[in-house]
């Protein structure tokens, strides 16, 4: 296995988006912890993706995807029958359009607690992150997350998590705040936002000033709540949470926040009525923070760079951001 800087886990998935009135779908490989990895690879950052694919030339076919965008792949598992796939319309309104999941029984989803040797897997890396959406799927893939943190923890590894949600997944009896805290416990940066962190992880929520909230109040939430996660988890000495407001189809009003050391850093404010694809623009916030964070950057420059990325993938079809780093630093 070649060393890396960024070792990223979890679900592999297809994403296909149906236009019905010329019978044609445009086809994508996405999932969150694989755009993460694909934007970093765009950018230089020496990175590894895993997930567990069956052994067929599909998942060739996805594996030298991955490869274009500089994302190694001699970690990946095989095993299982099927790769995960959503489906996603095409059309005008891409803020009311529905996902629909066709992910049971996935290889992942089936992979089992003890299988997997986490400490040869990890070796050569500097960060790992992974996502809420894995621990999401079954009470065996908590199991997997664990001790992919434990043996992170063991070698000493910079962790990260995104506090995504996903209502459809949560479907095996456990409530997400019954579970992310014993995750979130090894990490030592959280990405999220204030609504998530909420879900997952029970912090508060000042839901009556939110109603009528402005920037300022946001903001405002931003530091108390990140304040209150690094409290409850020691460990974590860095927070972001995003902001994304919309009121129609292609509008989107965007900003991001960075705690870190008491200190609460803000992006630039952008906003478009020209969104193309709001799909993956988290993952990407992720990759800029942790690309960031690896250059030595400044907490001001990483949350600059963070937002820029993630603005600049809501006008690019796919899961996938191949915005060169250069034009997203035109954004700042």
């Amino acid at each position: 296995m070649q060393p890396v800087k960024v070792i990223s886990f979890g679900e592999i998935l297809l994403r296909l988006s149906p236009n019905w009135g010329s019978n044609t779908a445009a086809f994508y490989v996405g999932g969150a912890e694989a755009n993460v990895a694909a934007a970093l690879g765009r950018w230089g950052t020496p990175v590894a993706y895993i997930s567990r694919m069956p052994e067929n030339g599909l998942s060739r076919q996805i594996q030298q995807q991955l490869e274009a965008q500089h994302v190694s792949t001699d970690r990946m598992l095989w095993g299982g029958e099927r790769i995960g796939t959503y489906y996603l319309a095409q059309g005008s309104d891409l803020k009311h359009a529905e996902v629909v999941y066709d992910r049971k029984y996935s290889a992942i989803s089936e992979l089992q607690p003890g299988t997997v040797d986490w400490d040869t897997l990890l070796d050569g890396a500097q960060w790992f992150h992974w996502s809420a959406i894995t621990p999401a799927l079954n009470p065996q893939a908590v199991q997997v997350c664990k001790e992919a943190l434990e043996a992170a923890t063991r070698k000493g590894l910079i962790i990260s998590t995104d506090l995504n949600y996903r209502s459809k997944l949560w479907q095996y009896g456990k409530k997400p705040f019954e579970i992310m805290p014993e995750l979130v416990q090894y990490c030592d940066v959280v990405m999220g936002n204030i609504w998530a962190a909420h879900q997952m992880l029970d912090t508060r929520l000042n839901t009556v000033a939110l109603e009528t909230a402005g920037k300022e109040v946001y903001l405002e939430q931003a530091a108390i709540v990140a304040k209150e996660i690094t409290e409850k988890y020691p460990r974590c000495k860095r927070v972001a949470f995003t902001y994304r407001f919309s009121d129609g189809p292609t509008h989107n009003l965007y900003y991001a926040t960075y705690y870190h050391d008491g200190k609460l850093s803000v992006s630039r404010q952008y906003e478009t009525n020209e969104v193309v694809d709001r799909v993956g623009s988290g993952d990407c916030f992720m990759a800029g923070l942790i690309h960031g964070q690896l250059n030595g950057d400044s907490d001001q420059q990483i949350i600059s760079f963070a937002a820029a990325a993630a603005y600049s993938k809501l006008f690019m079809a796919g899961d996938f951001n191949l915005t060169d780093k250069a034009d997203i630093l035109k954004l700042i």
